[in-house]
């Protein structure tokens, strides 16, 4: 479980986290809706260690990580795993040195155990074809579109199976059909793993057919939180469009 109790980060004059609070629970997808520029990424970089909060805490199962001393940040660290919107893939490396590389770095996060060659390299296959990368292992990032792109960047987490895994815009720039695919491998990744994922998204419809919550983030904090029903009815500006606009999708058809 993760508990975010009163987290602010400032940004010039503006402040970006205004004493959130957050519950994430075992076994759930939690997505996160809100405007642009409402610090939902920033949240998720908090959350993974890569930003560090002008107050506040963050606990993972029951430990202390933000603020925290090295070796309980690090042990944390070590079964978290993040999905960044561009994928983050590197360049100079195939998708099979992508996807090992976490293996590669730091061998078994739950024995500390290093892997041999073939391990990794069974371990690596058996990733991308979960994620319909089959046969892809020597090919470089450039070459795979942006779907592929972040497929890949699944794999790279599927491989070492993280607890707790981040998503930032998922679905982002993808068509309607390749959004569904990765909708559907997040769930999959999730049934399979158990563990704890928190997604952002703009995007309503895969947050409905992922989420077993839903929260959204405005003025710095969590403003609702609740399972996708009761949270599509709440009286909110924000949530009227959005229930607003899938009606819109559904009925548009009929007024034309």
């Amino acid at each position: 479980m993760i508990r975010i109790r009163n987290l602010w980060k400032r940004f010039n004059d503006n402040d970006v986290l205004a004493g959130l609070d957050l519950d994430a629970h075992d076994d759930e997808i939690l997505v996160i809706l809100g405007r642009s520029g409402v610090g939902k990424s920033v949240l998720l970089r908090h959350i993974i260690g890569i930003e560090k909060p002008d107050q506040g805490t963050i606990e993972i199962d029951d430990v202390q990580i933000v603020p925290s001393k090295k070796k309980e940040f690090d042990r944390a660290m070590r079964t978290m795993g993040m999905l960044f919107q561009g994928s983050a893939l590197f360049d100079s490396m195939t998708i099979e040195e992508n996807t090992a590389f976490y293996l590669r770095q730091h061998g078994n996060h739950l024995t500390g155990l290093r892997f041999t060659n073939e391990e990794i390299r069974e371990k690596v296959d058996a990733a991308l074809k979960k994620v319909g990368l089959d046969g892809v292992q020597k090919k470089m990032p450039s070459d795979l579109s942006g779907g592929m792109r972040k497929r890949a960047g699944l794999a790279r987490l599927l491989v070492y199976r993280p607890s707790i895994l981040l998503y930032d815009e998922p679905t982002t720039g993808l068509d309607p059909i390749t959004a569904q695919q990765i909708s559907d491998l997040i769930i999959q990744t999730q049934n399979e793993l158990k563990g704890t994922s928190i997604i952002v998204t703009h995007d309503i419809t895969s947050a409905l057919r992922m989420a077993d919550r839903l929260a959204l983030q405005q003025e710095g904090k969590i403003a609702h939180l609740a399972y996708p029903k009761q949270f599509m009815e709440i009286n909110d500006p924000t949530i009227n469009f959005l229930r607003s606009s899938l009606q819109h999708r559904i009925f548009r058809k009929e007024t034309l």
